[in-house]
């Protein structure tokens, strides 16, 4: 089983920068998009997600955030949010149940210069590591998307200079390992623990993309117990189209 995840930074804007081409060439059976910034109504979707169920979660304001799942499989269920008011309304989280385990597809809010929302950030941490860990006491857990936070040195090209920028802070990155230890795994790291270069994410500014100096804040973490069964993951650098690149995991 292929999952895809991808922040797509605008869905429409995404459909005109080769995206159908990339769905039929990478066929995926459940595809994860963070940062749609549509309701579903104002997407024409491309012939090559025909075959798909689609499900989203939108933001109240418009234009904003959102994510939505493709899946080649009808869920058993489908949740939006986390079931709290104060962090439900920025369509950030949808929730799939399958018969083998749950699909958490999540793009958490970003901590913000200065880290003026580090407190609020937090939270939302606490309440997401709350959702998941409750999911995993009923069956394995996937949870993907744009979690931005750079979990290692080894995960951004420039630690030093980036200490105190939001999704390097230490509270950020400890938070992340907090949800590790919950009994999830890196899926990328499990498998690519010493790979340097490695990044999903590129400031549009000064080049940085073609100078490959990005950060990995996108991911597939997996319930321990699902480890056996992952077979690879990776990161499609090569992919254009958004700032973030998707990343992929093979389930056998």
């Amino acid at each position: 089983m292929k999952l895809l995840s991808w922040n797509v930074n605008g869905l429409r804007a995404v459909l005109g920068k080769g995206f159908g081409e990339f769905v039929a060439a990478e066929r995926p059976d459940i595809l994860c998009l963070q940062e749609t910034k549509a309701r579903p109504e104002q997407v024409a979707l491309p012939l090559e997600l025909a075959g798909y169920h689609d499900y989203w979660n939108s933001a109240t304001k418009p234009g904003y955030s959102g994510v939505a799942v493709f899946s080649r499989e009808k869920p058993l269920g489908v949740a939006l949010g986390m079931g709290i008011d104060e962090h439900d309304t920025e369509g950030r989280v949808l929730t799939m149940e399958y018969p083998e385990f749950f699909l958490v597809n999540v793009y958490t809010p970003n901590a913000q210069d200065g880290l003026r929302r580090l407190p609020y950030r937090l939270g939302w941490d606490a309440a997401f590591r709350a959702h998941v860990c409750a999911l995993a006491t009923r069956k394995p857990v996937v949870f993907c998307g744009d979690l931005n936070v750079a979990h290692q040195e080894i995960d951004i090209a420039r630690p030093r200079e980036n200490r105190f920028s939001p999704g390097f802070s230490a509270e950020e990155r400890a938070s992340f390992t907090e949800l590790l230890d919950s009994g999830f795994v890196d899926s990328f790291r499990h498998l690519h623990p010493a790979l340097e270069g490695a990044y999903s994410w590129w400031s549009y500014r000064a080049g940085a993309r073609p100078r490959n100096i990005g950060w990995r804040i996108d991911y597939f973490g997996v319930s321990s117990p699902l480890i056996k069964r992952l077979v690879s993951a990776r990161i499609l650098a090569q992919v254009l189209g958004s700032d973030h690149c998707p990343v992929e995991i093979v389930l056998g």
